[in-house]
């Protein structure tokens, strides 16, 4: 076998030798740019991100000894970068430009695949042709600082404060810090952002002031005769960071009051963009100071820097939904984590009542899967079954969540956030790290025990309330509903002979999807203020009285965002199965608490006639099924919640160890409440050998 011969790659030196000496082959380049792009081409590490120092030293040396060469290639690069305009680059790069995330996120996809290119004399277009690669940003700062001083020398690049002349380095510079705060002063003055503030409505806005402030900087350097730059010891720079100062209080002061006052994604955009904006004047208004002749030349560094940085990030997907959904999750996540604290039992009074709110709950789903049966048998189309299936589901829930019945598996997506609020609050005590997270252990097995005891309830209940109604049924009308189907009924719950495991963990994401569409309902109520509204409505408070009123948006308040919920999981419960036929794909939904009522269904469809394998795998089935929903849900929920708290996923560790020394010392309170609070020795044994190991 013949392998084709590679072409050694050139050396920075040979290529400069090349193109730069007396020659002078570079002028006669059809395309100026590309001798540049080959060149950074040459210098690029292979592996930007394991390069800890990217070493020119070489190219320095070469370049103190051959003078013709180095100035031959100041001369190209100063006539490739004269007058290049980016002052629009510099306000909008890898800054949020509209409101709408998911246009932003669109927009970043497809400019990642087709890059947008600018006209040819902007500074964009040579750094999107040059550094074009999202990893150049991280090697070129791996170039020590005092060689890039060293190249800036050679080169003999003059200082950026040598004029301030219309599309010179610095007149650009002072034209996009004006765009950015225009743009700020005008986003910051929008209703519903000032409403997250109403602690600065008596006061003067600072973004105005900022605004105001820097226009003074800003004809005092252009107007300057020959230093166009300000001093650190500048009353006007002093003042300028103060005001920077108090418009970056005003933006996290917003974000604060969102657990008072709710936050729309709108606004939420809208906030993030003030401050990424005010982040980009933190960097660029330290470029107007100079102290002494050394700070000109690192200043002009520095920019650089920051160009090909932003050049490279402008179109960072991951940066934007992590940014941007971080404050919506977390207030998701504290709705339900509020929720979910009426979900946690600690006495035994609370645990036995959990209990029979369970039985309540399998009740109604008993019910539920015998009227699933009798709608399976009406002809209609499959949209006809869905649209069936799914109001079967959605009202059962509904009246389970109003009747203050317990759903088992609605429980890990609400008790996650609760779980990691209790985490949150012992990380910030101070204390040993197994005492810490030994109060988060014990949280947890109240969680698992209130878990277990409400997977108990809504078994044992659906069991014999669906046995019970098709026994009913067949009673009185002489007609078995199953026996056309139970063994279908019964295979579906056998983990081996179907995909049932894949269809629990469908259910289980469906389960955290209804608490996200909980907390996120709850939300943007809040921050509507639809309780307010309803209270204050003057036709309800003409036809109803004002106490009627009240207590109807009281009522809606603590309620809506849980009908809500329970019905869009009815929804994506009754749906799955018709759009997996529509897409020929095999989905479906199991719940253990169908599952239960199902079983019973097989049974006696089957007369009790059935082969013991497949009852033995059904009950097999249900835990599994349970296990499954519990797992999926909880895992998901939980992340979420580690997501919007900044929790850092090493915790993990430390919880599970916490756990397991919990479950050892004390593996009843895992199924069983226990009235002791962290009094007993065990546990002192516990907390003093846990730190020691």
């Amino acid at each position: 076998m013949k392998f084709k011969k590679t072409k050694p790659k050139l050396s920075a030196t040979s290529f400069l030798s090349h193109y730069f000496d007396e020659s002078q082959l570079w002028i006669q380049a059809n395309d100026e740019i590309e001798l540049l792009v080959q060149f950074v081409e040459i210098i690029r590490p292979i592996k930007p991100k394991t390069t800890i120092v990217l070493d020119i030293s070489e190219i320095l040396d070469f370049l103190k000894k051959n003078d013709f060469i180095r100035l031959q290639l100041s001369y190209y690069l100063k006539k490739l970068l004269l007058n290049k305009k980016f002052n629009k680059f510099l306000s909008d790069a890898g800054i949020l430009q509209d409101v709408d995330f998911i246009f932003e996120v669109r927009k970043r996809l497809f400019s990642k695949l087709l890059p947008f290119q600018p006209k040819k004399d902007s500074l964009e277009y040579v750094l999107n042709q040059v550094f074009y690669k999202d990893t150049d940003a991280i090697w070129v700062n791996k170039i020590p600082f005092s060689q890039l001083e060293e190249l800036h020398d050679l080169l003999l690049f003059s200082s950026i404060y040598e004029t301030a002349k219309e599309d010179s380095v610095l007149s650009e510079l002072l034209l996009s810090m004006n765009i950015i705060t225009q743009r700020i002063s005008g986003r910051a003055m929008e209703t519903d952002v000032i409403k997250m503030v109403p602690e600065y409505d008596n006061l003067d806005s600072p973004f105005v002031a900022f605004e105001k402030e820097l226009h003074q900087i800003d004809d005092r350097i252009r107007n300057a005769e020959n230093e166009h730059y300000i001093t650190s010891s500048d009353l006007f720079y002093k003042q300028l960071l103060i005001l920077h100062k108090q418009c970056i209080d005003f933006v996290e002061k917003a974000f604060t009051n969102t657990s008072k006052y709710g936050i729309s994604l709108r606004v939420n955009q809208n906030l993030l963009r003030i401050r990424q904006q005010l982040h980009r004047l933190k960097v660029l208004i330290p470029v107007l100071v100079v102290d002494n002749e050394e700070s000109k030349k690192r200043n002009g560094i520095h920019l650089a820097l920051k160009l090909i940085k932003y050049n490279c990030y402008k179109n960072n997907v991951r940066d934007l939904v992590s940014e941007s959904t971080q404050l919506l999750s977390y207030e998701v996540t504290q709705h339900t984590a509020k929720t979910g604290e009426k979900y946690i039992t600690e006495s035994k009074s609370e645990y036995f009542k959990m209990f029979k709110a369970a039985l309540g709950g399998g009740l109604i789903v008993g019910i539920l899967c015998i009227i699933k049966v009798l709608l399976g048998k009406i002809h209609t189309s499959d949209f006809g079954h869905a649209f069936l299936y799914s109001m079967n589901y959605s009202l059962g829930f509904i009246a389970i969540y109003l009747c203050g019945f317990t759903l088992a598996t609605k429980q890990p997506a609400m008790t996650a956030s609760a779980l990691i609020r209790a985490l949150e609050q012992g990380m910030k005590k101070q204390g040993k790290p197994s005492e810490k997270h030994y109060a988060f252990a014990v949280l947890f097995a109240r969680v698992f025990r209130s878990q277990f005891i409400a997977f108990v309830g809504n078994v044992i209940m659906a069991f014999p309330v669906s046995l019970f109604g098709i026994w009913l049924i067949d009673y009185t009308f002489e007609y078995n509903i199953a026996a056309s189907k139970w063994t279908k009924l019964l295979t579906d719950l056998s983990p081996i002979h179907s995909p049932a495991i894949f269809h629990a963990a469908i259910a289980g994401i469906f389960l955290f999807l209804s608490g996200i569409i909980s907390g996120s309902i709850a939300n943007r109520d809040k921050h509507g203020q639809v309780y307010y509204r309803i209270q204050e409505h003057p036709l309800l408070k003409k036809s109803f009285g004002k106490e009627k009123t009240k207590k109807f948006a009281e009522i809606y308040e603590k309620k809506w965002a849980g009908v809500i919920s329970n019905f869009w999981f009815g929804i994506f419960m009754g749906s799955t199965a018709s759009i997996g036929l529509f897409f020929g794909l095999d989905l479906d939904i199991r719940h253990i608490t169908f599952a239960s009522g199902n079983l019973a269904l097989g049974m006696y469809g089957g007369d009790f006639m059935m082969s013991m394998k497949y009852v033995t795998w059904g009950i097999i089935g249900i835990g599994v099924i349970g296990l499954v929903n519990f797992l999926v849900s909880f895992a998901l929920s939980l992340g979420l919640a580690f997501r919007s708290r900044n929790i850092p996923l090493m915790e993990i560790r430390y919880i599970i160890s916490s756990i397991w020394q919990h479950f050892k010392f004390k593996p009843m309170s895992f199924f069983f409440p226990s009235e002791s609070k962290y009094k007993s020795d065990i546990e002192k044994i516990y907390l003093t050998s846990g730190e020691k190991k």
